[in-house]
């Protein structure tokens, strides 16, 4: 049986470590933190992520939205690939905010989910 630990990190009424209550929300949460990740920051896996939480500090426009699409995309087929397909990532700005749509097939069961972030 393999142990699932819950994103975030949280301890359950026993005082253990919580698990994820399924599949879904497992891989949900290794997609937000391959999104969240900064390149950099894990010492042991140097490239792990795709740092979206430094757009907040960069243009806002188009040429920003496709360089962050390829970004995710690459970096999702990377350290997730064996468990999903990426189907579709759309970035879209309005004024201050960028909104990061991720459509995906997982690959267990062939069932397309979608993940949606905004952030400004």
């Amino acid at each position: 049986m393999t142990t699932r630990i819950g994103f975030p990190f949280a301890v359950d009424e026993a005082g253990g470590i919580a698990q994820a209550p399924d599949d879904d929300h497992h891989l949900h949460g290794r997609i937000i933190q391959v999104l969240f990740t900064r390149p950099g920051e894990r010492v042991n896996q140097p490239d792990f992520g795709c740092g979206l939480f430094d757009l907040v500090f960069d243009a806002n426009n188009m040429i920003m939205a496709a360089a962050v699409e390829f970004t995710i995309g690459q970096a999702l087929t990377r350290w997730l690939g064996d468990e999903l397909v990426v189907d579709a990532v759309d970035v879209a700005t309005d004024g201050d905010a960028v909104t990061v749509e991720l459509a995906y097939i997982r690959r267990r069961d062939l069932t397309r989910r979608a993940v949606r972030v905004t952030f400004r």
